[in-house]
């Protein structure tokens, strides 16, 4: 790789990968598994903070994490096919991950499936996962735009701003860009990376104050993270597709963010006035403190006597199950 003249800016790492014997140890792979370790870590906490069962997180990551690498590469291949499909193309470069190209809108929906069915199978509910593990997705996508800027792709524009990202010659040519010698760009990873840290900690002051629920801190991470990637899109300068002059996330983004903000408001109206309450395998209480009733149980009719009375007039008094009570979800720091 080309060697970068002292310069102005941010400079880029001169290498992205180191040998340790025969075994390549790429900073992209690096990036990626340290930034799902700590989401990993705080979707633990925040899932146990909620009541969730032990071990149901890394268990369920067994499923999700694979699911979701082999999405996010799908979205990434056919959404910019003339690498693979093209007349220049080569379909074998699809397999190689370690050289970028994992879309987030292919990574989500994929790894959201398999945990679902996880989940499912466990008699799980799939929303107070989801709501636990936002803003540990977040941080993981926060930490694994360093291997972009290892990497030295996915950057924006040309820029003058002093913390312009400096570029190497060979890499800009690898790309097909013809750039006069210093130009910096703009460092589109750090604006992600800055964007996601800044969102996971919103996320974790409206669930603080606000005590969201029911799926409502997912969907609010979606609809940050797409108004921050919509914009840091526009930036970038790689090949992409391009819908009525905009870049194929573009349209994703903006598509993604109205779908979000409307599932926030409906979830929001059909459970007013209801907080979360201790955690319940399978289905999760409307009120603090009172469980709901299953769809499938008839109210009690008013004028009968309560079954705890009955018993205790006929002598046959049962001692009831002590209830399961969630661990307070302001335990966690996060």
């Amino acid at each position: 790789m080309t060697q970068l003249v002292p310069m102005a800016g941010i400079p880029s790492p001169t290498q992205g990968v180191w040998h340790l014997g025969p075994v390549p140890i790429r900073a992209y792979a690096i990036a990626i598994l340290a930034g799902i370790a700590l989401g990993a870590w705080i979707a633990i906490r925040r899932y146990r903070a909620r009541g969730g069962p032990e071990n149901t997180v890394v268990d369920a990551m067994f499923w999700a994490v694979p699911a979701g690498i082999i999405g996010a590469r799908l979205y990434h291949v056919f959404s910019s096919p003339d690498a693979y499909f093209g007349p220049d193309g080569d379909l074998v470069r699809a397999l190689y991950i370690w050289e970028g190209g994992l879309g987030i809108w292919g990574a989500i929906p994929a790894g959201g499936l398999a945990a679902w069915l996880f989940l499912r199978h466990r008699g799980l509910r799939l929303d107070t996962f989801a709501d636990a593990l936002a803003p540990g997705i977040l941080v993981a996508q926060a930490v694994g735009r360093l291997g972009n800027y290892f990497n030295q792709e996915l950057f924006g524009s040309p820029t003058t701003l002093p913390w312009g990202l400096q570029i190497s010659d060979g890499t800009l040519a690898a790309q097909g860009l013809d750039f006069p010698p210093g130009t910096l760009f703009h460092p589109t990873f750090l604006y992600e990376l800055l964007w996601n840290l800044a969102a996971a900690g919103v996320l974790v002051w409206l669930d603080r104050r606000f005590r969201l629920g029911h799926g409502r801190v997912f969907w609010s991470y979606v609809a940050l993270y797409t108004l921050g990637r919509g914009w840091i899109e526009t930036l970038r300068i790689d090949q992409a597709e391009h819908v009525l002059g905009l870049r194929l996330n573009v349209w994703t983004a903006i598509l993604v963010f109205a779908f979000a903000v409307t599932m926030v408001v409906v979830i929001g109206r059909r459970h007013r006035g209801r907080e979360l309450g201790p955690y319940l395998p399978g289905r999760e209480p409307d009120t603090v403190g009172e469980e709901a009733p299953d769809p499938g149980e008839e109210a009690p009719d008013p004028g009968e006597p309560a079954t705890g009375a009955e018993d205790e007039a006929t002598g046959d008094e049962e001692p009831a199950a002590p209830p399961e009570r969630a661990r307070d979800r302001n335990e966690s720091g996060l």
